[in-house]
């Protein structure tokens, strides 16, 4: 299995769509095989889609990522595993050990839930409230 995680100073980068560094490690169980740093040129949703594709990646562990580039990677195979934020060391251990759901490694936001999963009360506040003019 080969594993990619943007790398921003050590840490999962906050963004995926503009990264400009990723970590990519093999496994073989619990093993690790290989580990590199690769430098991410394109900056096109669809060339920086592409060059993890071809970097034979079946996992991207990463923070907050563009919809579009999300369902592209996905489209193309890949397991993608969004709103992680932490050491990257930190963040492959917990993939290792099944830990990467705890709260510690989840970027913050709504409720503290993903997107996805927010309930009806939370999304209605933070919609738009258009500003009454006096």
């Amino acid at each position: 299995m080969v594993i990619a995680i943007p790398n921003c100073q050590g840490r999962v980068s906050p963004v995926f769509d503009v990264a400009t560094r990723l970590t990519v490690v093999r496994l073989k169980g619990q093993a690790e095989l290989e580990r590199r740093e690769v430098t991410l040129v394109e900056a096109l949703p669809a060339g920086l889609a592409r060059s993890v594709v071809e970097l034979g990646v079946d996992v991207l562990i990463c923070g907050a990522i563009s919809r579009m580039l999300q369902v592209t990677l996905v489209h193309a195979g890949l397991r993608v595993v969004p709103r992680i934020c932490g050491e990257v060391e930190a963040v492959l251990g917990a993939w290792r050990a099944g830990t990467l759901g705890t709260p510690e490694f989840q970027m913050p936001g709504c409720c503290g839930r993903r997107r996805d999963e927010r309930p009806a009360r939370c999304r209605k506040r933070f919609r738009h409230q258009p500003q009454s003019r006096v």
